[in-house]
């Protein structure tokens, strides 16, 4: 696997985390990887060969070739069907509000195809672009351009949600939603219903979120030393509140998810 990440511009820092590449080999024997939730928002251009996305253990749909992945609250399965070669943007949890129109919460657990976000021309203009692109350099101009251009039509994500991330980023997910709010309790609705249309998901569902993505880099780079240490890194009660939230998320328990061969690309994604 080649996974490449790249910083964005300046100006667009604030709203996103990386742009990421992917490119894997075909082989004859493809393997389906287990996708571990991590509460970002990613739109993605498949240029490789098509990528099932399993709905179940025997269905499966094929991804869309210009999508938005929204907030995945669990784990989910995708094969590659040959050659993998992947261009995204993987935006904060806050960021892709600023460039659409709809409530984020209605592209959660799904990919949405970018003609349903965007004016249908100007998306396919914008995967053809993408597609026809020399390189990866080319590819985020191309993009950078794009998103710049959409986010002089909308305003920032209210700055009571943007602080509000920030403190859960900041905290690694550590930080309750009636911590933050112990000043003044009757902005927590608000923020709630903010949130779900701006993020995706509950204040306290991103918390935990980030909090899990911080002990599995934990436990991926062999920091912390046993399970029970990386639990009381990352405020969880006991080994058991640590194991149970990470088994619900994954769907295996820290145990197993080391050197499980369906999580590989999970593993390179978070480490």
């Amino acid at each position: 696997m080649n996974y490449q990440t790249f910083q964005p511009h300046p100006d667009l820092e604030s709203l996103i985390s990386c742009y990421w590449t992917l490119e894997v080999p075909s082989t004859g024997d493809t393997q389906r990887q287990t996708i571990v939730p991590d509460g970002t928002i990613e739109m993605a251009f498949i240029l490789g060969d098509d990528i099932k996305r399993y709905t179940s253990e025997s269905h499966f749909i094929i991804q869309p070739r210009a999508m938005v992945l929204g907030q995945n609250t669990t784990s989910f399965n995708i094969e590659p069907t040959g050659y993998v070669d992947t261009f995204a943007v993987r935006f904060y949890p806050y960021g892709f509000a600023n460039f659409v129109n709809v409530p984020i919460k209605t592209l959660a657990n799904k990919e949405t195809p970018i003609e349903m976000l965007f004016e249908k021309t100007v998306a396919q203009d914008l995967e053809q672009e993408i597609i026809q692109a020399s390189d990866t350099k080319q590819r985020i101009e191309i993009i950078e351009l794009f998103l710049l251009k959409k986010l002089t039509e909308h305003t920032m994500a209210d700055r009571i949600v943007r602080t509000t991330i920030d403190t859960l980023l900041t905290t690694k997910g550590g930080t309750s939603i009636s911590e933050i709010f112990k000043d003044d309790p009757s902005k927590r609705r608000q923020l709630e219903r903010m949130f779900v249309n701006k993020v995706g998901v509950s204040p306290k569902q991103l918390g935990k979120l980030i909090r899990l993505q911080s002990a599995l880099k934990m436990l991926l780079n062999e920091e912390g030393g046993t399970l029970t240490n990386i639990a009381y890194e990352n405020d969880y009660y006991d080994q058991s509140h640590f194991t149970k939230d990470f088994k619900d998320f994954t769907g295996v328990s820290p145990k197993e998810f080391l050197g499980n061969e369906n999580m590989a690309l999970s593993s390179i994604f978070y480490k």
